[in-house]
């Protein structure tokens, strides 16, 4: 799968899931198209990706905090 996260145990890419969410479809669809795929790793990617999105924005809004502190200390310098 050229480096692409699939699920263990399949050769289904973990974006398939994501994507079928995207276009409004139920968890269970999902796996009842890709049967190899077991409810809990699903529901575990679904929570990784969450997780990841929290960190990204808490870095992100940490990132532009210290970024308008400096700028405001260079102006007030």
């Amino acid at each position: 799968m050229s480096g692409t996260p699939v699920f263990k145990g399949s050769r289904v890419p973990v974006t398939t899931l994501f994507n079928y969410m995207s276009y409004g479809y139920p968890l269970d669809e999902f796996l009842e198209a890709f049967p190899s795929v077991e409810r809990e790793q699903a529901i575990a990617a679904l929570e990784m990706a969450g997780r990841l999105m929290e960190t990204y924005a808490y870095d992100t809004a940490a990132t532009k905090t210290a970024a308008v502190k400096d700028v405001d200390e260079a102006a007030a310098g």
